[in-house]
């Protein structure tokens, strides 16, 4: 993971209870039919991890035009850098992407949410059982959180309680083995990528479709593991046929989306900024390669950090999101699932960490994390090609965006 990590250790004074509802909620903050609220994590600046944001802020994207509102500071807690709302629409999960908590392990913060606002009461924070936690998910069913810690090459699962608070984890693995070569195998000619190769960096965690099995992806291992998934107990175990599948050395896989018929899953490699296809066998939770090809322009040679990867809700494109060259690629997922290279559009912004697709599939939103905005992009409904909207909004430092509907 590159910039802005630097891995050092600042005095940082924790927040173990996160403020909420720093400001009044404004006027705006009534449901609407054509109206959704959003919620943006931003870098905070703790842990020595560049950022000048203060914590979740509260937006509403308008569904008809795209127009991000200006954000209210909803929440004031460290690196909330990944977000994700519970099934019920009441609750509201962050990591906090430090290494100063509980002994040099991150943390995980638990929110109510006040549907008809938009404004959160902090539950509750525990430990991400790593440091550096840079992603989180929630079971199917509601009842479990999945945290991926970067810092820690560790995964962990938390319970939740009936009050939406989070309880100690039930289940930790650590990632143990080779790191793959500094230098991707795959990366573009020219290219200077060089990051997170140094030990094992767990990255993504999310269960299947079917909510049977967890996929992990461990960056600095090249690996995507596989897990068997116990919904009562919130216990992992490997798979023991193909515990995981290996990426070539260096290419760093970051994140991963599952194609909605649950059949094809896409992984994002930050470093080589390859796209990979694998046909998903949700019987047993393993993965077949089919495909591979560059998520850059044809003719590309630079350096570039791969960032995220979408499906449109129709299933037939697919947006990964590039920092530094600062585009959101476009492809055509064809009838067998392979992708077809189309086009690539600026994301008017500095180094675009996160992309979002709003509710209805109408508009992408781009945060771009350098430039302390988030663009907004509408979708063509058969090509997927995306046409500036016109509407920017300011955001300091975001790193994440997830809507509540």
């Amino acid at each position: 993971m590159p910039s802005p990590y630097t891995m050092s250790r600042r005095s940082f004074l924790r927040t173990t209870a996160a403020l909420s509802a720093l400001r009044a909620v404004p006027a705006w903050a009534q449901p609407h039919p054509n109206r959704v609220f959003a919620y943006i994590g931003t870098y905070t600046g703790a842990s020595g991890i560049e950022g000048n944001g203060q914590g979740i802020v509260l937006c509403e994207a308008n569904l008809e035009t795209g127009e991000l509102s200006h954000g209210t500071l909803v929440a004031k807690t460290p690196n909330p850098s990944w977000i994700a709302i519970h099934p019920s629409k009441k609750f509201l999960y962050a990591v906090n992407e430090v290494s100063d908590y509980a002994g040099g392990n991150g943390s995980v913060s638990a929110f109510a949410i006040d549907y008809a606002t938009g404004a959160l009461r902090a539950l509750n924070t525990v430990s991400s059982e790593g440091a550096i936690p840079a992603y989180l998910s929630l079971d199917a069913s509601g009842r479990f959180v999945f945290v991926a810690n970067y810092g820690g090459g560790s995964i962990a699962v938390l319970p939740i309680r009936d009050d939406g608070s989070l309880g100690s984890a039930t289940d930790v693995h650590r990632d143990r083995d080779s790191v793959g070569r500094t230098h991707a195998a795959d990366a573009p000619p020219g290219s200077f990528a060089v990051s997170g190769h140094d030990a094992p960096h767990a990255h993504m965690i999310a269960s299947d479709p079917g909510n049977r099995f967890v996929l992990a992806t461990d960056l600095g291992q090249d690996r995507i593991y596989a897990y068997a998934f116990d919904p009562d107990t919130g216990k992992l175990s490997s798979v023991p046929a193909k515990p995981f599948i290996t990426l070539p050395s260096g290419d760093g896989p970051r994140h991963f989306a599952f194609h909605p018929n649950g059949r094809w899953l896409y992984s994002i490699q930050e470093e080589s900024t390859t796209v990979a296809l694998f046909d998903y066998d949700p019987s047993t939770g393993s993965l077949t390669p089919r495909q591979t090809l560059s998520a850059l322009p044809p003719g590309f040679a630079g350096t570039n950090f791969a960032s995220e990867i979408l499906i449109a809700p129709n299933g037939k494109t697919l947006y990964s999101a590039n920092r530094l060259h600062d585009t959101i690629s476009v492809f055509a997922i064809e009838t067998d699932g392979r992708l077809t290279w189309k086009a690539e559009t600026s994301t008017l912004g500095d180094y675009p960490r996160n992309c979002c697709i709003a509710p209805g599939g109408r508009f992408l939103y781009v945060g771009d994390q350098r430039s302390d905005s988030i663009t907004s992009f509408r979708t063509h409904p058969e090509t997927g090609l995306l046409t500036f909207t016109g509407h920017y909004a300011s955001v300091a430092t975001p790193a994440c965006i997830t809507f509540l509907v």
